[in-house]
């Protein structure tokens, strides 16, 4: 066994590397292991039998935080093994990218709960062209007992479906802990989590960055006789946690789906109400449509523009390829989109102007202004409201456009 040099970047991590050390190799198969000595062996040994089987040249890197011997158990069997602090399973892959030498990664547990004797799959995914595939239990099998019955009934199923409505897709098992990504689409995604987030993060920016995805069967095992899982390790609450830290992610970067759409119906909705009440009241069947009707239109219009604002910005900001930027850049190009929101602002004090006349012919009172004043100065109050909206947020817009833009170029 060999230590290498540790990476001047960061003193804290340490690579160890087998006497019989892969050169050159094609497919990585990258894990974190924590305390694993149980199953370490046998696991590396179902990666060699997958490698064979697939026919592919590969290396195996554990991402080690043990206190036990899992460590040597790995070297010994054949694997690299880079010691890091303890800081989490997405840190984890963070640590380990800069000592990637494969093209194609393999992700998983190294608990002999996923089956890494099959590899054959990935590795076919990879050289049809995919840059992301996602293991998938549902597809594959599992066997009895090795999910609890809350996450295989409820918990995974039903996050899932949340994701799947978010972002579009049509996974159907986001918390498979076994996947692939080619090394050039990893680096991209840029993962920023550090606990057990990142399995949705990196699902998700799959999406947003429109990699070529698909899915492969896994097959899923119980843990070995003796072996506690992570979870059980941490306590009952572990699950709960993750599964909340997991929904929190997809709700960040999902964040223009809980704007964007729905600002669009309430902004329409609300523009339905408030310019034709403008003209005055209007009767529809029994209903009569009054200054009450004016005032929820106004509403309605004012939160589902900022709505549909602060969705542009968060695609914006969450976008991976460029496309949100030029699109937006169409739509709301700056010059055109400062002097409508000007042109908007005017326009709503235009509107205003019997209501004030009224005001200052009574003495600096209101008194009792017509129906067609009262709804006049509605209307204008949130075209007013809205032009300083617009105006505010294409400032915000195009100073993220400038902002995204600043960090692609630094990362590349």
């Amino acid at each position: 066994m060999t230590a290498l040099a540790t990476v001047p970047q960061d003193p804290e991590l340490e690579l160890l590397v087998p006497d019989d050390d892969v050169q050159d190799p094609v497919l990585s198969i990258v894990i974190p292991a924590l305390n694993e000595s149980l199953t370490i062996q046998d696991f590396i040994a179902w990666c060699h039998e997958g490698l064979t089987d697939a026919k592919i040249k590969g290396e195996i890197l554990i991402i080690d935080s043990s206190t036990d011997d899992t460590p040597q158990l790995a070297v010994a069997a054949g694997a690299r093994v880079l010691r890091t602090p303890k800081r989490g399973l997405g840190r984890a892959y963070m640590d380990a990218l800069p000592y990637i030498r494969g093209e194609w990664i393999v992700m998983g547990d190294a608990d002999c709960t996923y089956d890494f004797r099959r590899l054959a799959p990935f590795v076919e995914r990879f050289q049809a062209g995919d840059e992301y595939a996602m293991g998938s239990r549902w597809k594959g099998s599992i066997e009895p007992g090795a999910m609890p019955r809350l996450h295989q009934y409820f918990g995974t199923p039903f996050t899932t479906w949340i994701l799947n409505r978010l972002y579009s897709s049509r996974f159907s098992d986001i918390h498979c802990g076994m996947r692939g990504i080619t090394k050039e689409a990893l680096t991209r995604m840029d993962l920023q989590s550090q606990s057990w987030e990142y399995a949705s993060e990196m699902v998700l920016k799959s999406v947003h960055l429109h990699l070529r995805t698909s899915e492969v069967p896994v097959r899923f095992f119980k843990d070995r006789e003796g072996r506690v899982s992570h979870h059980k390790r941490m306590g009952w609450f572990s699950p709960w946690q993750a599964a909340w830290i997991n929904l929190r992610a997809m709700f960040i970067y999902g964040s223009q789906f809980f704007v964007f759409k729905p600002g669009l119906l309430l902004l329409a909705l609300g523009l339905l109400i408030t310019v034709p009440l403008a003209g005055g009241p209007i009767s529809v069947g029994p209903v009569e449509l009054s200054l009450y009707w004016a005032m929820l239109g106004l509403v309605l219009t004012l939160i589902g523009l900022t709505s549909v604002l602060m969705g542009a910005v968060a695609q914006v900001l969450f976008d991976y390829t460029g496309e949100a930027k030029r699109r937006w850049s169409r739509i709301l190009p700056y010059t055109r989109t400062v002097l409508l929101s000007g042109g908007v602002f005017v326009g709503g004090i235009a509107l205003t102007i019997p209501l004030v006349v009224s005001y200052l012919s009574n003495d600096y009172r209101l008194g009792q202004p017509s129906d067609l004043e009262n709804h006049m100065a509605i209307t204008g109050f949130t075209a007013m409201l809205s032009g300083f909206l617009l105006f505010a947020f294409t400032l915000l817009l195009h100073g993220a456009m400038v902002a995204t833009s600043r960090r692609d170029a630094l990362e590349r």
